[in-house]
């Protein structure tokens, strides 16, 4: 199966047309309105009897396919990452798509939360009160989380810890992953700065953190913004959505 991610449309009501990347290959799928008609597929060149030919607007292209045949990646420092959460001016915002981290399982409040059930609240630490004092000062910090059926212990961990990024003013909010791919939201991890700057978190086989990669591409940007509004919009608030997986 390919690992498809959206890149964009410039459909109005959210449909067809569209572009996706294979994150593997690089290859870009076209997503249109078929060219059914004989007469205007017979002026097609090369046009093979297994080939499919679809019709998007040419803006389509212009905004949202690759610009550059290979990508290369901008890389910063965890040091320099870290710097972020102290500098943005109005909003921090991230998304979370991964069963399991491996920095997580190596906290020891992990060990207790597996043995109580329950995530132990510090907001004296360096994070919580440095969000808590950029979260009083008027700005906007919120995540959204995605969680499989049924949740991993990973997953369960941080719902129970989202009461410790409430309590900073943080806005913690969680989402199904089956309704995540119907909206269209890939499975990456990214915070968003501004809504100018985003921080892809790149990790390895065994779920450990492994480095950040810097996008400042407007239109890079404007496509995670959008993931952003689109998650934002389906997903719930951590409690509400703890209460429903209670239920069930």
């Amino acid at each position: 199966m390919r690992r498809l991610r959206f890149t964009g449309t410039d459909s109005k009501n959210g449909g067809c047309p569209a572009l996706h990347e294979d994150t593997d290959t690089g290859e870009v799928i076209v997503q249109g309105r078929p060219l059914t008609d004989p007469d205007d597929l017979a002026r097609l060149r090369h046009f093979g009897p297994e080939d499919a030919a679809v019709v998007v607007p040419r803006e389509l292209l212009v905004h949202h396919a690759p610009k550059e045949m290979e990508r290369v990646p901008t890389l910063i420092s965890p040091e320099e990452f870290g710097r972020l959460f102290h500098s943005f001016e109005h909003s921090a915002w991230h998304l979370e798509t991964r069963g399991r981290y491996a920095s997580d399982e190596e906290d020891p409040d992990f060990a207790v939360f597996l043995e109580t059930g329950e995530a132990p609240m510090d907001l004296d630490s360096e994070w919580c009160r440095n969000i808590a004092a950029q979260t009083a000062a008027g700005k906007y910090v919120g995540r959204v989380r995605v969680v499989d059926s049924p949740p991993t212990p990973g997953q369960r961990f941080l719902l129970s810890y989202a009461r410790c990024n409430a309590a900073t003013g943080e806005d913690a909010r969680n989402l199904w992953r089956a309704e995540a791919e119907a909206a269209l939201i890939p499975a990456e991890d990214f915070w968003i700065f501004d809504s100018r700057l985003v921080a892809i978190l790149r990790f390895d086989e065994q779920d450990a953190f492994h480095d950040v990669e810097i996008i400042t591409d407007p239109a890079e940007v404007l496509r995670y913004v959008q993931i952003r509004d689109a998650a934002t919009a389906v997903s719930l608030p951590y409690d509400t959505f703890a209460a429903q997986l209670g239920t069930e």
